[in-house]
């Protein structure tokens, strides 16, 4: 399920729409994997009919149902949760009843850094610490799949912001050459196609 394009502004396109890592899932799962394996257990060595036997009975099938609700209620929540890259801001979604929002400009992030465990490494996971000119300051986003990847689809958004930007208020004072270069850098890098280096050259040129 995506973000729905109704949120969206006008002339708004998302670069990016991401559902937390799989990892995610790691704490529930591992408790109800536990639960399981003990159950089968109980139910093994304590198949009595005493009334300890019965107890530990009741016990294992509680312990199963409230883990195997809270395995479907992380999903649930999974499924609802958007961490969302668009031309212009980057949203932050979760819930389906009672729903949490966070939305950041691009214009108005000052930095992004990202960190990870050795783990998280190596599954491909990590968090990612964005600093704004907003009231909120620093926000910490977890289970970011790819967190250096997304740290850098983030800076490309921003250049774009800044190149739209600079199309409609060209300072006086720009060196056309450092913006060229600018340019040629987003174009090896893949941020722009070469129909938009064309034409924004052009303008610069001009």
């Amino acid at each position: 399920m995506g973000y729905p394009s109704r949120s969206l502004n006008a002339n708004e396109s998302v670069a990016l729409d991401m559902h937390p890592h799989w990892w995610y899932f790691v704490e529930p799962a591992a408790t109800l994997l536990g639960v399981i394996v003990a159950a089968i257990v109980v139910l093994l060595k304590f198949n009595g009919d005493g009334t300890f036997d019965r107890l530990l009975t009741y016990v294992a099938v509680a312990a199963l149902v409230v883990s195997a609700v809270w395995l479907a209620s992380r999903y649930l929540k999974w499924i609802t949760t958007h961490f969302v890259i668009t031309s212009q801001r980057l949203i932050f979604r979760q819930g389906l009843i009672a729903k949490t929002g966070i939305e950041i400009p691009l214009e108005r992030v000052n930095n992004v850094n990202f960190s990870q465990g050795i783990v998280e490494r190596l599954l491909g996971a990590g968090d990612l610490l964005i600093e704004s000119g907003g009231e909120d300051g620093q926000q910490r986003f977890t289970d970011i799949r790819r967190p250096e990847e997304v740290q850098n689809l983030i800076h490309d958004q921003m250049e774009r912001v800044a190149m739209r930007r600079a199309g409609h208020v060209a300072a006086p004072t720009a060196n056309v050459a450092e913006q060229l270069e600018r340019l040629e850098g987003l174009l090896h890098r893949g941020t722009i196609t070469q129909a938009e280096f064309d034409a924004e050259k052009r303008r610069l040129l001009d």
